[in-house]
């Protein structure tokens, strides 16, 4: 037997306008970037005032929380799809690039510049973290055969960003490192910084993690 509905007209309506709004702010972020989001220009874009479409969302702040929260969740989800299907941690990196690639605005959201003015709820933390957790599960999946170093001693006391994930302080390093590099070379991708230089990013991101997991 099918589930029943349980939204109201009224409730599906708003629904359908809320994700309405989503998909214009989105333009707007891919034409003039986040910083310039308007929700008064989104509100003419959809034929609504101002005061109609802040019923929705309140405050510009709560719109981007939202797009935040839509695109960690998509890069989790995404990650925990490929980790139930067998990804080691070469492949949740490829698989990274690949979500990144698919929308680099959604990409640069969360892991770009900063939005002026604009401070996340610890929520968002929360959802940024199962992330880090599929990557220190692989990264504990791989073999442990590296010296301690001064900074492994230093994350032993120093590992609340990985959420109460018991992986010991060389493997946190590593977590780190991997984080650092991959992100590193996808945020330089994605900004442009490698337009005109000739050489071909896919391959530059291969042997940067290529030579991660040597080391």
């Amino acid at each position: 037997m099918a589930e029943t509905d349980t939204e109201t007209p009224r409730e599906r309506y708003r629904t359908q306008v809320r994700a309405e709004i989503k998909e214009r702010a989105w333009e707007q972020i891919a034409t003039a970037g986040a910083s310039a989001l308007s929700l008064n220009a989104v509100a003419k874009q959809i034929g609504m005032s101002g005061p109609a479409l802040y019923r929705y969302y309140a405050s510009r702040d709560e719109l981007i929380t939202e797009l935040i929260r839509d695109a960690y969740r998509s890069l989790a989800d995404t990650l925990r799809s490929a980790s139930a299907a067998g990804a080691d941690l070469a492949a949740l990196a490829h698989t990274i690039r690949g979500w990144a690639l698919e929308d680099p605005q959604r990409y640069l959201l969360i892991y770009g510049t900063p939005v002026p003015g604009y401070h996340a709820p610890g929520d968002i933390t929360l959802i940024s973290s199962e992330i880090m957790a599929i990557l220190l599960d692989a990264c504990a999946a791989l073999a442990q055969d590296s010296p301690a170093t001064p900074f492994d001693a230093h994350l032993a006391d120093h590992r609340e960003w990985a959420n109460g994930h018991p992986a010991p302080p060389a493997v946190l390093h590593r977590a780190l490192i991997f984080w650092t590099r991959i992100h590193g070379v996808l945020s330089l991708e994605l900004a442009g910084h490698f337009t005109g230089m000739g050489f071909d990013p896919a391959l530059l991101f291969t042997a940067e993690l290529d030579r991660l997991l040597a080391h």
